[in-house]
């Protein structure tokens, strides 16, 4: 199966930073099996609670499941797992977390229905070129459980929904904002300004006393004496660090200056790739922050536009996904034969572009849904896609050129205003989930025999 498909959906129970966390199911009631020995009167438990979050819980053995898939995982994608106590501790804090939002989000009346969800799954398995018989071998295959899998994505979407009602609806970007924004990165223009970076955070309460905060600080001081020993980066974060990317070693990625708190570019502003900065406290709590690589816009070229064309089904009551799927598969075969591609758009597309011949003209990174672009990228110049879903439905893609351009002053003030709402977002849920796990009731068992 695509590892494509698995890691961020699996590991999703582990990380789910800058994007809309994926998180498990709130967990059953406890189970407690008894097994008869030849006293009848002995009673063995072979299950126990490890954790309460307000009035649910987590037992030993969904964390032991949990464990022993995101350790699969972690195992195919080459990463160094950390020692198992710390395994244990990492995903259990992040069961934690995931159970406060879920059930933050069903006392607010979020709800996901059946056929969202349906329709969320059949797309997944259409991007990895799946059809769902398929698809479920798949995830069989790697000793997944669809059961498990469906409450997962269910609590993904859930929690989406809750992140865009309590942070993203709440998020102001002033014009003036944006001004200095654009400012900016035309003052770095010829400067480095995109980082690659990994951290360690350790976290502390929103209500911390001195001596908690102290004791926090002084875990943060153990693991920087350990990276300063030459302890591998992803190790230190897997053990010490409360952030949802610790097991996949802290790694933020890519992301451009306009992205990142001005924390974070003041502590690395003088660092070489490789270097590991000092201590860095925010209203969070105390960061690390490891500079792998840094880059200038200019590295990374003018913007990418091309120039497509598109064939829609929409789905609509007596047309199945499969029936949809199928359709555009035999007119992509009439393309292949020498079909114009631009008369079919204009017989059998519903999209409003038909009468152009499904001419979308020149677009740009972010004029469209993930799932089309991911797919547009992909292709060459002229050539046609396989169907692939979108919220809109399914869609034959054709790329006729490509160019690299500049930006215009609307899409650079565009691109600015997306940056600071992504920095604003982060740094808001990151504080919105602390408060809300100090306002519940949790109580961590793990460590009890």
């Amino acid at each position: 199966m695509n590892k494509a498909l698995l890691a961020p959906i699996l590991l999703a129970a582990a990380a789910a930073y800058a994007q809309a966390p994926a998180t498990p199911s709130a967990p059953p009631a406890p189970r407690l099996d008894t097994r008869l020995s030849t006293t009848p009167s002995r009673i063995v438990a072979v299950d126990r609670i490890v954790a309460v979050v307000n009035d649910e819980v987590i037992t030993q053995n969904d964390l032991t499941e949990r464990v022993a898939l995101v350790a699969a995982q972690l195992r195919k994608g080459g990463a160094q797992l950390p020692a198992a106590d710390a395994l244990q501790r990492q995903i259990l804090e992040r069961m934690i977390n995931d159970m406060v939002q879920v059930q933050m989000a069903k006392e607010s009346g979020l709800r996901v229905d059946d056929a969202t969800l349906d329709r969320t799954i059949q797309r997944i398995a259409s991007e990895n070129n799946l059809s769902m018989s398929d698809f479920r071998a798949a995830l069989e295959r790697d000793s997944v459980n669809y059961t498990r899998f469906r409450d997962d994505i269910r609590s993904e979407i859930l929690l989406a929904r809750l992140r865009e009602r309590e942070i993203e609806n709440t998020l102001v970007v002033t014009d003036a904002e944006v001004e200095t924004e654009v400012a900016r990165e035309a003052k770095e223009k010829s400067g480095d300004s995109e980082y690659r970076l990994s951290h360690v955070l350790v976290m502390v309460p929103a209500q911390a006393s001195p001596e908690q905060i102290e004791q926090r600080r002084r875990r943060a001081l153990l693991a920087l004496s350990e990276l300063r020993r030459g302890t591998n980066f992803a190790q230190v974060a897997a053990q010490f660090s409360d952030a949802p990317d610790a097991l996949q070693g802290g790694n933020l990625g890519w992301r451009a200056s306009g992205r990142l708190p001005s924390l974070f570019l003041d502590a690395i502003e003088k660092l070489q790739p490789g270097d590991i900065s000092d201590i860095v406290r925010s209203p969070n709590g105390f960061h690390i922050v490891k500079l792998l690589e840094k880059r200038g816009k200019a590295a990374a070229g003018g913007i990418q536009q091309s120039k497509v064309r598109h064939i829609l089904v929409r789905s609509k009551e007596g047309l199945s996904d499969t029936e949809a799927r199928e359709r555009l598969q035999r007119l992509r075969e009439r393309v292949a034969t020498g079909t114009d591609f631009g008369e079919l758009a204009k017989l059998h597309s519903d999209d409003s572009s038909a009468a152009k011949g499904g001419d979308l003209g020149w677009v740009a990174p972010g004029d469209t849904v993930p799932e089309f672009e991911r797919a547009m990228n992909a292709l060459q110049a002229n050539e046609v896609s396989q169907p692939i879903q979108t919220p809109f439905g399914w869609h034959l893609i054709q790329v006729q050129e490509r160019r690299s351009d500049e930006l215009s002053e609307d899409r650079k003030k565009l691109a600015a205003r997306q940056a600071i709402r992504a920095r604003k977002g982060d740094e808001a849920y990151a504080d919105w989930l602390r408060q809300a796990r100090d306002r519940a009731f949790v109580e961590n068992r793990l460590d009890e025999r």
